[in-house]
């Protein structure tokens, strides 16, 4: 008899009916050990071989007195010993911490004592730098430059006697507890400090099912990620390939024409990548067609421009927007492809099972509705790490109280507008910044937008514009062309949404996902009012 659960009831979200599986790289290893599992310009890596370079990893970390459950920092960018790091923690009960490159020392030192990691691991060209963030706290942080390590051992060649990566039958037969956190992956820290956003394994499996339900799966799929993978978008695309037994091709840095050469040449199936990066590749002049092979162009991290979008499906490139969040492991709606004119401007439907429901004054919002966007469902973090009241603030009713603001139409797609916190209110009326973004966007004097409110006697905030002109060396930039850029916004938008002011700029504050930092801008204006 099936059972029924009134929209009012709370689900449990707890793990503790989670049954454990088998170890994921011990099966793929045993069962399919030559199949490729990693790529990378420095060499490949087939799921036997990772499984030998992981365990080597494992007794490392265990003489270094690394036991289950300790937290091990990670900052690498270099693709090949990433991969292998991140399997060696995983291999030895660890959490593991992606450490963001792009952070000074102090912040790195900051995130190193509220994790409480014990060992951060290093590619050769950031031991320097972490050594001297782990120096910054109050404690000592180890650090292993692990890069240096397996170079010294015989680099990353496939070993050529095969027989030396079989996995043993008990090896085989390992057990991974489903319930155990993985990682802890830092928000960017846009608003407060960063938090540190538990994921478990289960998230990741409930993750890799369903986007597979979605963007469909086949054993030969190649997934190339070059943003990087301390974040959580390029961490899915280890983490997906792992369970699907497929091959994650890495990228240490975005270059637009090394990803377009890749797309043409190397049969890659699906890429990750956020607007900005996809606009810089389709601006590459020595793009060339990409391969029959391609068949999902995952874009997420921000709004996409309806002029982008519209470009793709012109030159029938198969581009899937997608909305999701560090605590939802990364997507938690994508539009099928198929869908990229019909819903334009959509983030899809909610990928099977998490439910998305809009929240208006504590109640579900009507199709039309503008609202808070709530989630739930087993992608859906535990919680905080070592921060129960923002835990039970963020999870309360069952739900994510995701502080984004969007709205769900009839067929239940679901279309984003903004960070609530982001919102604009100007003489008492709500401005979205990304719907004035939107509009800046698809005039062709402007390349980025980004849309901030500003403190104004009057009607107490009024938006302002921070553009990045298309083609500054023809003259765009100038007064007489931020003059034509807002007409063009009056003729689309209500006169309270329409940007007071326009200033040009060489680029926008972005975090290493993409997004988009409105609070530097708005940290900006109110020094240039003092």
């Amino acid at each position: 008899m099936a059972t029924y659960i009134d929209e009012t009831m709370q689900l449990d979200q707890s793990d503790s009916h989670i049954r454990p599986v088998p170890d994921w790289l011990a099966h793929h290893a045993a069962a399919r050990p030559n199949r490729m599992a990693v790529e990378h310009a420095d060499g490949k890596l087939t799921y036997a071989a990772l499984w030998t370079l992981a365990n080597q990893v494992r007794r490392g970390l265990m003489e270094r007195d690394i036991r289950p459950g300790d937290r091990v920092g990670l900052a690498v960018r270099h693709g090949l010993t990433y991969a292998v790091a991140l399997h060696g923690v995983m291999q030895a009960g660890a959490i593991v911490v992606p450490l963001n490159l792009r952070l000074t020392p102090p912040e790195i030192s900051w995130q190193l004592g509220d994790a409480g990691v014990a060992l951060v691991l290093t590619d050769a060209a950031h031991h320097g730098w972490m050594q001297a963030a782990a120096a910054e706290g109050d404690r000592s942080v180890a650090t292993w430059d692990l890069e240096r390590t397996l170079r010294d051992d015989g680099g990353f060649g496939e070993p050529r006697d095969t027989s030396a990566c079989t996995v043993d039958v008990a090896a085989g037969d390992r057990m991974l507890d489903l319930s155990a956190i993985h990682a802890l992956v830092y928000t960017s820290g846009t608003t407060g400090l960063p938090k540190g956003v538990q994921l478990t394994y289960h998230n990741h499996l409930s993750q890799a099912l369903a986007s597979a339900v979605q963007v469909g799966l086949d054993l030969s799929d190649r997934w190339l990620a070059p943003m990087p993978l301390y974040h959580v978008g390029g961490l899915n695309v280890l983490m997906r390939s792992l369970i699907y037994g497929t091959t994650a091709v890495l990228h240490d840095r975005f270059d637009p024409a090394a990803v377009n050469r890749a797309l043409a040449e190397d049969a890659i199936t699906l890429v990750s990548v956020v607007p900005t990066m996809l606009q810089r590749m389709l601006a590459d002049p020595g793009r060339r067609p990409y391969h029959r092979a391609l068949r999902c162009v995952l874009l997420g991290g921000s709004a996409a421009p309806e002029g982008l979008l519209r470009r793709c499906q012109t030159e029938g490139i198969p581009v899937a927007q997608s909305y999701g969040m560090t605590e939802t492991d990364s997507q938690v709606a994508t539009l099928h492809p198929a869908d990229g004119l019909r819903k334009l401007g959509s983030s899809g439907r909610p990928l099977f099972p998490s439910r998305i429901r809009i929240d208006v004054d504590g109640r579900p919002g009507k199709p039309g509705e503008v609202g808070e966007i709530l989630v739930q469902g087993p992608t859906v973090t535990t919680g905080y790490w070592g921060r129960p009241d923002s835990t039970a603030s963020a999870l309360r009713g069952g739900w994510l109280h995701t502080g984004d603001v969007g709205w769900l139409d009839e067929e239940g797609y679901l279309y984003v507008l903004d960070r609530r916190s982001d919102l604009i209110v100007s003489g008492g009326e709500n401005v979205y910044p990304a719907e004035v973004e939107r509009v800046l966007r698809n005039h062709p004097a402007v390349a980025e937008a980004a849309v901030v409110g500003k403190r104004d006697p009057e009607w107490g905030q009024v938006p302002v514009a921070f553009v990045v002109p298309a083609a500054p060396q023809a003259g765009q930039g100038s007064d007489a062309v931020a003059a034509e850029v807002l007409r063009y916004c009056e003729a689309q938008l209500a006169r309270y949404k329409v940007p007071k002011e326009v200033f040009w700029r060489t680029d926008l504050p972005r975090n290493a996902s993409g997004k988009l930092l409105r609070r530097q801008l708005v940290e900006w204006l109110e020094q240039n009012e003092r």
